[in-house]
């Protein structure tokens, strides 16, 4: 493969090299014919030959404008220049090596190299072809004679001469413009599994979450509940039988999540799929209730006009009220909690304290403790933040920062 590779590039430089050639003899024809012209009503001062050989000097330099494109330039400036002076008239015929080695410099290099090599050749070309050549300065004649050899030996050549590098310059950002849209295709090529993966990720660690705060929820609950009426069953057999109604309410609500968790899994398409909205803060209130019925005296305030929130951050706020909930009565040496809503002109503040000596947020040491990790990892998806940690005064603080919309990702950005 690589002696084939070798071979490739070998034939596409012979073929490269044919075209300078073919391409050097053609303007090396045309230098002819183009010494033989003078400006209209002058005769030419010298031979053809000099121009002609001229000429040849400057198309033989051009089979190095590829790789040394300013030196190229200038000889074929510098042999323009003596033609001028010679008093060849400055026609496209004589022009054509210096046109050629302008354009092929602006396409490989910069664009201030282009405008300086640009202007250091049609400035001299000019003032040799105008001021110093044999006919004088053209401007003494009469007014007719003086602005059509003005045009010929001034104006044309300057503009034979600055199209090129203007013409290869838009050549050379169309190819850079080219190879950038190729490379960030390329680029997207690369880095699709990669973000196709992180995505997944992302979901799977959504998912874990769900399922972690449903199913510690409604088992903490349902625990307490259970243990709650395995207490009052001999003392007071009449509470048993709401403590049980009230276990039902828990355990039918836990499937219920559980199953509109999992159907997260589903495909669009797929039969039963889950249909209930997802929880938000609108369902504090149910809340609090399953945790007052569970022995938890929860308290719940408001400060601020009541906003809306988009669906994510609501249900983010949500499942840090009930896990910060869960763990007040999982690990706090109390049965009293308070849950303060603060609502700002951007933003919405949660606050779950309690005066435990346990830690709201935090596992015992023996457990693995996702509680706090997963609080804080949803209030970073949506642009939030999330501090927790013992108050001074005694007991245990959350406190949630969340913006009423969620932040955009990182590839929805504009870059």
């Amino acid at each position: 493969m690589l002696i084939s590779r070798r071979r490739h590039l070998g034939s596409l430089r012979a073929d490269v090299r044919s075209v300078d050639v073919v391409a050097s003899l053609l303007l090396f024809a045309c230098s002819f014919p183009g010494s033989l012209l003078g400006p209209l009503g002058h005769h030419v001062p010298v031979s053809w030959w000099p121009g002609v050989l001229l000429a040849g000097v400057s198309c033989t330099a051009l089979l190095w404008h590829r790789s040394r494109p300013r030196a190229t330039v200038a000889v074929t400036t510098v042999c323009a220049v003596v033609m001028a002076l010679l008093g060849y008239l400055m026609t496209v015929l004589l022009l054509g090596p210096v046109m050629v080695a302008l354009y092929s410099l602006a396409v490989r290099t910069d664009r201030v190299t282009t405008r300086v090599y640009a202007l250091l050749s049609a400035g001299p070309l000019v003032a040799a072809d105008l001021f110093l050549g044999p006919y004088g300065r053209p401007l003494d004649a009469p007014a007719a004679g003086g602005m059509s050899i003005l045009l010929l030996k001034g104006i044309g050549p300057a503009a034979w001469v600055l199209l090129p590098p203007v013409l290869g310059s838009a050549v050379r950002l169309r190819r850079a413009y080219l190879e950038e849209v190729k490379a960030r295709a390329e680029h997207a090529e690369r880095t699709r599994e990669e973000v196709a993966r992180h995505r997944v990720t992302e979901e799977r660690m959504r998912i874990a979450r769900e399922l972690h705060d449903v199913v510690a929820h409604h088992l903490v609950l349902a625990n307490m509940q259970a243990g709650t009426a395995a207490h009052l069953l001999r003392t007071h057999p009449e509470q048993v039988e709401k403590i049980l109604a009230e276990l039902s309410v828990t355990t039918t609500s836990a499937v219920r999540e559980l199953k509109a968790t999992v159907g997260l899994l589903r495909q669009a398409d797929d039969p039963e799929a889950p249909v209930d909205p997802a929880p938000g803060l609108a369902q504090l209130p149910d809340l609090t209730e399953s945790f007052r019925s569970a022995g938890l005296d929860v308290t719940l305030d408001t400060e601020g006009e009541r906003l809306p929130l988009s669906p994510g951050v609501d249900l983010t706020a949500f499942r840090i009220v009930q896990e910060a909930l869960t763990n007040v009565t999982k690990h706090a040496a109390t049965r009293a909690a308070r849950v303060r809503l603060e609502y700002a002109r951007d933003q919405v503040t949660i606050t779950v304290t309690d005066d435990g000596g346990g830690a709201a947020g935090v596992a015992p040491a023996s457990g693995r403790g996702f509680g706090l990790i997963g609080m804080r990892e949803r209030a970073v998806s949506v642009g939030g933040r999330l501090r927790a940690g013992p108050r001074p005064e005694g007991g245990f603080q959350v406190t949630a920062e969340l913006p009423l919309l969620p932040a955009p990702r990182e590839e929805e950005r504009i870059p």
